[in-house]
């Protein structure tokens, strides 16, 4: 095993093939080696930064700053060279409501971000060069959508190409198509009885505690990290 000595506690991890770990803590990133010796901390882009997710590619890293409710993109040496997702009505770009700090952002197979705006209740589309292309989702209490204030509040990728989405309030786990059709649930809220407590007292209106982050490995097996309880499941879909 390894272990990395951190300045605060890392809010996203993304390690690279050529030997590089990204790692967001707060408000910068730090690039370190597989031996964890650190190569690198990036300067913080804005005073009110809190980086929530990372997504890096072959020349760029991706970085969700849901304090400042934009994507960050950087070369791969640290220079920062784009800002996405900031609204914009001449690109007919929304912009992002991000009432508590859970904003996700992935790379598709087809080289589109998918990036969740949970105060609008979808998931958004959009080009590395910061084009907004199309969103999917909606507010519903019913399984298909998203309830709440604010969801969904992480997102993952299954090797076909299909979504994971995770949400808090009602905590749970469900998959959807490619062009964003829901197909199924993986894991509802009777799944995450602590993790549903943690926000029945505040009202599913204002909820900061609880949730659930996801991920899929290479086998479409997920693990659910469950934020209140510190457990990880693994669901493997029956064959």
């Amino acid at each position: 095993g390894m272990e990395i000595a951190l300045p605060e506690p890392a809010r996203a991890i993304a390690p690279v093939g050529d030997d590089s770990i990204y790692v967001a803590v707060r408000d910068h990133i730090e690039v370190f080696d597989a031996k964890g010796q650190r190569k690198a901390t990036w300067e913080s882009p804005a005073k009110k930064t809190w980086l929530t997710a990372l997504a890096v590619t072959a020349n760029d890293v991706f970085a969700a700053d849901s304090g400042n409710r934009v994507i960050l993109r950087y070369d791969r040496s640290g220079k920062l060279t784009g800002r996405i997702g900031e609204k914009n009505k001449e690109r007919n770009i929304p912009g992002f409501i991000v009432p508590s700090p859970y904003l996700d952002v992935e790379i598709a197979g087809d080289g589109l971000l998918r990036v969740n705006n949970p105060g609008r209740h979808r998931v958004e589309i959009y080009t590395t060069e910061g084009e907004f292309e199309l969103a999917w989702g909606n507010a519903s209490m019913g399984i298909t959508g998203f309830c709440g204030c604010c969801n969904p509040i992480n997102l993952a990728l299954l090797p076909d190409g299909r979504f994971i989405t995770a949400e808090k309030g009602l905590p749970r786990v469900k998959i959807y198509s490619e062009k964003g059709e829901f197909e199924s649930v993986v894991a509802g809220s009777e799944s995450f009885p602590e993790n549903a407590k943690a926000c029945a007292s505040k009202g599913l209106g204002d909820c900061t505690q609880g949730g659930l982050d996801v991920v899929a490995d290479a086998q479409g097996r997920i693990f659910i990290l469950d934020f209140v309880t510190g457990e990880v499941r693994v669901m493997q879909r029956k064959a």
